[in-house]
């Protein structure tokens, strides 16, 4: 686990993203937007597992910076669909998008059983750290 760590972190952003000050938590929802598409700022809190006002905080520090726009969404005006902007896109592709490429391909060969287990020996791992940096 160190090494696949300490291997993302050495993946510079892209010279169109360099100098934005980027957190763990804006490359997960950049990952989330940029894997599954346009989503609501609830969706994606809780995909990241924040509530939704920190979410939004996150959203709007990305949308000043012309990296996501906020649409309404036509079938509830209320709400508002997040997506990645035209312009920000192939750099974040360019960017992020190897290292999908890299778990789809270290998955592919295994069963769905097996990649079962992959997930939730990630999922108890992530459980585990949590646990033991609250104690």
């Amino acid at each position: 686990m160190p090494r696949l760590v300490a291997r993302a972190k050495r993946i510079p952003p892209p010279p169109e993203l360099a100098d934005l000050t980027l957190g763990p938590r804006h490359l997960s929802l950049l990952v989330f937007l940029l894997l599954d598409g346009p989503m609501t700022v609830n969706d994606l809190a809780a995909r990241l597992q924040l509530a939704p006002t920190t979410a939004s905080l996150l959203i709007a520090d990305l949308s000043r910076k012309a990296v996501l726009r906020r649409t309404e969404d036509d079938t509830d005006r209320r709400r508002r669909i997040i997506s990645i902007t035209p312009e920000a896109r192939p750099a974040i592709e360019t960017w992020l998008a190897p290292g999908a490429e890299a778990w789809r391909r270290a998955l592919a060969p295994l069963t769905p059983a097996e990649r079962r287990t992959v997930v939730d020996t990630l999922l108890a791992y992530e459980a585990a750290v949590g646990e033991l940096r609250d104690a």
